[in-house]
């Protein structure tokens, strides 16, 4: 999935290039096409098609098609895979994201390399969530913390490791098709996949869900011949009122404060985060090392999580209303030093810290909003708030234009965003050692609607 959401940066690699000078501009597209050559040896899409001048913008529009593709697969695969099961969404979605990978790679034309990176999107964007939330429904509640932390961590490596595929394989071709192959690798992996045992039990399901355990315990090499889970009646799987899905973040009244409180927390994060990003990678240097920097600056972010997110002291929602004020703090103090500063208190630096901050935010912001939903919308409340999340991300590269306004002024919004998203996230309440909810009446029936103490769970 990394390298999917990574790959236009090298396939859509812009090379150096002159046009030869001639009476006359170029008044049509074959005519800049017989005047142009390459000085630089890169083989991409803009040397293929020819995708500079006015056609320059092209590019661009197949990442925004990618972007729009994760919006759209956020709010659709969330619902479905709270209604139809995990383990069918998954599998389907990784399947056909894989034959939409390849046909990137072989499109004969700019129009189908489009589309494919918008079903692509589209694909990439509803598996994220199935496969985040599978991560944690398939473990203990003790070990959330650390599946979703891993999760984010390997997707950070995997940035890197695209950075690295992309030097030794140049041909942009060879480069889509390579780094879309794991996906065969990892679907033929995945069909030996149990669906998530929670799902089943939140549905009425018990038997099935007992079964996935057996399997489990027998896969970890403990006998489980006796597992018996609690029969609870119909209410508490199979409930209508419980497949509502997205519709219950709105007339749920614990659900519609909460949603409204995270959907900004993720909006912040997104914004913060792709903006500093923006600001980070305008360094000289090999594009290589720069998309594997992309990746590697978040990786202290995540022990760090890991540490403070399961102290009792710290828990999940003071770490992370801490890292977002600490983002926003980063994102202040660049405002009081020369930008052409050489020293290590620079403004490049104090915009990586800031990175790290938001990087650490958005990891546990994923931990903590899963722990928040029910099992039974726990992927529609995933989609809702990711598809804020990537808002943020769309709205991102215009808040450095604001400079016109103000040298300051890109900074002084990534201040103020993380610090608010910091103090509002302080309005919902501490999941840590608490029982998580598999439908709406025991939601209902511990939880008031933002701030709880453990004693009332």
């Amino acid at each position: 999935m990394a390298c999917q959401s990574m790959l236009i940066v090298l396939v859509g690699s812009t090379p150096e290039y002159r046009i030869d000078q001639q009476d006359g501009v170029p008044s049509s597209q074959q005519e800049l096409i017989q005047r142009v050559t390459f000085t630089e040896d890169i083989d991409s899409i803009v040397t293929e098609w020819f995708l500079i001048k006015h056609q320059a913008y092209k590019v661009s529009l197949a990442g925004s098609l990618f972007f729009a593709g994760l919006l759209i697969g956020n709010v659709v695969f969330g619902p479905l895979s709270d209604r139809i099961g995990r383990r069918p969404v998954y599998l389907t979605g990784l399947f056909f994201e894989v034959i939409f990978g390849y046909l990137t790679a072989v499109a004969p034309s700019y129009e189908v390399f489009a589309v494919s990176r918008l079903l692509v999107g589209l694909m990439n964007g509803g598996i994220g969530l199935v496969c985040f939330v599978l991560t944690q429904e398939y473990v203990g509640k003790s070990y959330w913390a650390m599946t979703g932390t891993l999760t984010s961590m390997s997707f950070a490596i995997g940035i890197a490791l695209f950075g690295a595929l992309g030097y030794f394989i140049r041909p942009w071709r060879n480069l889509a098709t390579v780094a879309n192959s794991s996906g065969v690798l990892f679907f033929l992996m995945s069909v030996s996949l149990p669906e998530s045992p929670r799902w089943l039990y939140s549905q009425g399901q018990t038997e099935r869900a007992e079964e996935v355990l057996r399997y489990m315990a027998l896969r970890n090499g403990r006998a489980a011949n006796n597992l018996m889970l609690q029969r609870v009646g119909s209410a508490k799987g199979g409930s209508r009122n419980n497949r509502a899905g997205v519709l219950q973040l709105v007339i749920h009244p614990v659900l519609r404060l909460r949603t409204m409180v995270l959907m900004y927390v993720w909006y912040a994060c997104s914004l913060v985060y792709y903006g500093l990003t923006l600001g980070a990678s305008e360094t000289s240097g090999s594009r290589y090392l720069n998309v594997a920097m992309y990746g590697l600056v978040e990786l202290p972010a995540y022990p760090l999580c890991m540490y403070f997110i399961n102290k009792d002291w710290a828990g999940r929602r003071k770490s992370m209303a801490s890292f977002l004020c600490l983002a926003g703090s980063a994102c202040l103090c660049t405002m009081f030093i020369p930008e052409n500063s050489g020293t290590v208190l620079s403004v490049t630096s104090f915009a990586l810290v800031g990175k790290l901050m938001v990087s650490a935010a958005f990891n546990i912001a994923y931990v903590y909003t899963s722990e928040l939903y029910p099992t039974v919308v726990r992927n529609a409340g995933l989609g809702v708030c990711s598809m804020s999340c990537r808002v943020g991300g769309i709205l991102a590269p215009f808040v450095p234009s604001m400079r016109a306004v103000h040298t300051s002024m890109p900074f002084t919004v990534f201040c103020l965003s993380g610090l608010s998203a910091g103090c509002l996230g302080l309005l919902l309440p501490e999941t840590l050692n608490g029982p998580s909810a598999e439908t709406l009446e025991e939601l209902s029936s511990h939880s008031r609607v933002l701030e709880i103490g453990l004693n009332e769970c």
